[in-house]
């Protein structure tokens, strides 16, 4: 696997204070992409123990809620097999940390891998230019659904996924609602 950065104290990309892995590899080419740099899976850096460490530097600190998996795409082939060993280390080591997991396949298509054990929140769906909307919290375009896989994976995966909610305030969403 490779990845192109390593964001530390991010507030956009889920719920608190988190670490963002930007991995490297992504087919799905959405126009408008924020970060099309990260589409070639040969781009970047090697995910190698040094970035792992970092990664858990960051986490060791008890103000950082969680890691979160952006790039490009982390379920990107290139990239499965090291996101699953990954993301089953940092629940293994904080368990209290939640894992947040972007990518443009839809929760249909990758419910079943094994690495959804393991991660907290799916952010799943292509960007989608049209249905875009800056006022969404933790996603770019309408069409992507912000999924509770813990809650989602309890009814078997069946139907359609639970969303994520939280309670929160501010002038363009009411308190209570999902996302």
């Amino acid at each position: 696997m490779r990845y192109h950065d390593i964001t530390k104290d991010d507030m956009k990309n889920g719920d608190g204070l988190r670490v963002v892995l930007w991995v490297a590899g992504c087919g799905h080419h959405c126009p408008e992409c924020h970060n099309p740099l990260t589409w070639d899976p040969e781009g970047g850096l090697v995910f190698d123990s040094a970035a792992r460490q970092e990664i858990f530097d960051q986490l060791d600190k008890s103000y950082i809620s969680g890691l979160t998996l952006s790039g490009g795409d982390p379920l990107h082939p290139a990239n499965r097999a090291e996101v699953t060993e990954l993301v089953r280390q940092v629940k293994r080591r904080y368990p209290q940390k939640t894992v947040w997991l972007y990518t443009g396949y839809p929760w249909e298509q990758v419910c079943s891998l094994p690495v959804m054990r393991d991660v907290d929140v799916c952010v799943d769906g292509k960007f989608l230019r049209e249905e875009k909307d800056p006022k969404l919290l933790w996603k770019g375009s309408k069409n992507q659904r912000v999924i509770d896989v813990p809650a989602t994976l309890l009814r078997d995966g069946a139907g359609e996924p639970v969303l994520y909610c939280m309670d929160y305030e501010n002038e363009n969403r009411e308190k209570g609602t999902c996302r």
